[in-house]
C-alpha cells in the first residue's frame, strides 16, 4: 500500500514536471517525447529504488544513490515550480494587456435565420479572430520566453537547494548543548549529562562509517549516560549487523541505553534488541532503573514505540512508570513525540524523543505538527518537558534542509531557586 500510494503521488508530481519544464518550454512534438521518455525512466528508477531498497539494502545500494536523489531534486523542483506560479500568472496577464487588440472584422452574410446557428457562428469567428478564449491572445514568442525563464530559474534553485541539502546530511552531526532545568533534581546530580542521539537509520545509503562518526562524536563529549532513541536500522542484522558494530565503543560513565522506534519493528526488531545487547547498550523494553550518585537519584525509564503494538510489543507506561518514587525526577526515553501525552499524564519530568528529523526538508517541517506536538527542539506538553532531536541520520533522500543532523547533549540543572 505504501509504494502504491507514493507510486500515484511520483506519477503526479513528474507528471507536473513534465507539463512546466517540457510541455511549456517547447514547440517540437519530437522534444515533447522525449522529456516524456526521460522522466518517466526517471519515475521508475525512483520507484525501482524505493522497492529494492526495502528487500536488500546494502546490495542495491548502488541504484538506491540516484533514485533517491531524484527524488529530492523533482519534490524542490515542484516547490519552485509553484511559487513561481504567481508571477508566471501576472507576467502572462501583464502580457496579454499589452497585446493590441484584434481588428474585428464584420461577420460574413449568413442565410440561417436560426438564433442558436447564429450564436454559433459569432463564437466560433471570435475564437478565430481573437484565440480560444475570447481575449488578446499572449504571443507565443514571450509565453515561450516565459515559461523557459521559469525553467531555468527552477532548475538552477532546486538544484542548488539539493546540493546544499546534500553536503548538510551527508556532514558531521551538529553538536548541541540543551540545559534543562528539572525542579526535584537533587543539587549532587545538577550538571548531569545526557548524550541523545536518534534517528542514526543505518541503510543502503548510511553504513558503518556513519556509526563511527556518530560515537567519536558522543565519546568526545564524555557523557555521564547516553541514550540512543529509537530508527537505528533499515534493514535485517543479517544485513546491517556490521554498520552498528562501532556502538560497541560507546564510552559513558552510567552505560548506554536504546529504545525501540518504529524502524525497528521494520527490521526485525527482536533480533537487533539482542543484537544491541551484545554490542553493550541496555535496551529498556518499558523498563525502568535508578542512576544514582553522590547519595542523589533519578530514575531513568524507557517504553516501546507504538508500532509495537502491531507486533505484540505495544508501550506499556504503567509497567514502565508505575510504583516510582515520586520525589526523584524521571527521564523517559520515548521514540515519537506524541508519547508525551501518556508520559506527563504519569508525571514524567523529562521525555528524549526523535522520530521528526526535524521535518528534515523543509517544508516538511510545517506539517510535522498536524502529528507531532513538537518538531525539533525543547518545549514543555501538558506539564512535562520533552527534548526532541533531528536525528543524526536521514531517511529516503540523502538531503537535509532546515533541519541538520545532530547529536545533542542534555544537562541536567537543579532549579536553585527552589533551594
Amino acid at each position: 500500500m505504501f509504494l502504491l500510494f507514493m507510486a500515484l503521488a511520483l506519477g503526479l508530481l513528474n507528471y507536473y514536471l513534465w507539463r512546466r519544464l517540457v510541455r511549456a518550454t517547447t514547440t517540437s512534438r519530437r522534444a515533447r517525447t522525449a522529456g516524456a521518455v526521460v522522466l518517466g525512466a526517471l519515475f521508475v528508477m525512483m520507484m525501482t529504488a524505493m522497492a529494492l531498497v526495502r528487500v536488500d539494502p546494502i546490495g542495491y545500494a548502488w541504484i538506491a544513490w540516484p533514485g533517491y536523489l531524484w527524488l529530492a531534486l523533482a519534490f524542490y523542483l515542484a516547490v519552485v515550480l509553484v511559487v513561481l506560479e504567481i508571477p508566471r500568472l501576472i507576467l502572462n496577464r501583464w502580457w496579454r494587456r499589452d497585446t493590441p487588440e484584434p481588428v474585428t472584422a464584420s461577420l460574413p452574410a449568413s442565410p440561417a435565420e436560426d438564433g442558436v446557428a447564429v450564436a454559433v457562428a459569432e463564437r466560433e469567428f471570435d475564437r478565430a479572430a481573437t484565440g480560444t478564449t475570447g481575449k488578446p491572445p499572449v504571443d507565443n514568442g514571450r509565453r515561450l520566453f516565459i515559461a523557459r525563464s521559469m525553467a531555468v530559474a527552477t532548475g538552477l534553485a532546486a538544484t542548488g537547494i539539493v546540493g546544499y541539502g546534500a553536503k548538510t546530511a551527508l556532514g558531521g552531526p551538529q553538536v548541541r548543548t540543551v540545559p534543562v532545568t528539572l525542579a526535584k533534581l537533587d543539587p549532587a546530580l545538577s550538571g548531569y549529562r545526557i548524550a541523545v542521539v536518534s534517528d542514526i537509520h543505518l541503510g543502503p545509503l548510511l553504513g558503518r562509517s556513519h556509526t563511527e562518526r556518530i560515537v567519536r562524536t558522543i565519546n568526545g563529549l564524555q557523557p555521564d549516560l547516553v541514550a540512543v532513541v529509537g530508527d537505528l536500522v533499515d534493514g535485517t542484522v543479517a544485513q546491517l549487523g556490521e554498520a552498528a558494530a562501532p556502538l560497541k565503543d560507546l564510552v559513558s560513565k552510567d552505560g548506554a541505553f536504546f529504545v525501540t522506534g518504529n524502524h525497528e519493528y521494520y527490521s526485525g526488531h527482536l533480533e537487533w534488541i539482542s543484537e544491541l545487547g551484545r554490542l553493550g547498550l541496555d535496551v529498556l523494553r518499558n523498563e525502568r532503573l535508578t542512576i544514582a550518585r553522590n547519595g542523589a537519584a533519578f530514575d531513568l525509564a524507557g517504553v516501546n514505540d507504538h508500532t509495537g503494538g502491531q507486533l505484540d510489543d505495544a508501550p506499556d507506561y504503567d509497567k514502565a512508570l508505575g510504583g516510582r518514587d515520586e520525589r526523584n525526577p524521571v527521564v523517559l526515553l520515548a521514540h515519537q513525540p506524541v508519547q508525551v501525552r501518556e508520559a506527563a499524564a504519569r508525571g514524567v519530568d523529562l521525555q528524549l524523543s526523535g522520530h521528526t528529523h526535524g521535518g528534515q526538508m523543509f517544508p516538511f517541517s510545517l506539517a510535522v505538527p498536524i502529528q507531532q506536538p513538537v518538531t525539533s527542539g525543547l518545549a514543555t506538553v501538558d506539564g512535562t518537558q520533552v527534548y526532541v532531536s533531528n536525528g543524526a541520520g536521514f531517511w529516503g533522500p540523502p538531503v537535509r534542509v532546515g533541519a541538520p543532523p545532530e547529536v545533542t547533549l542534555v544537562e541536567l540543572r537543579h532549579n536553585s531557586a527552589l533551594g
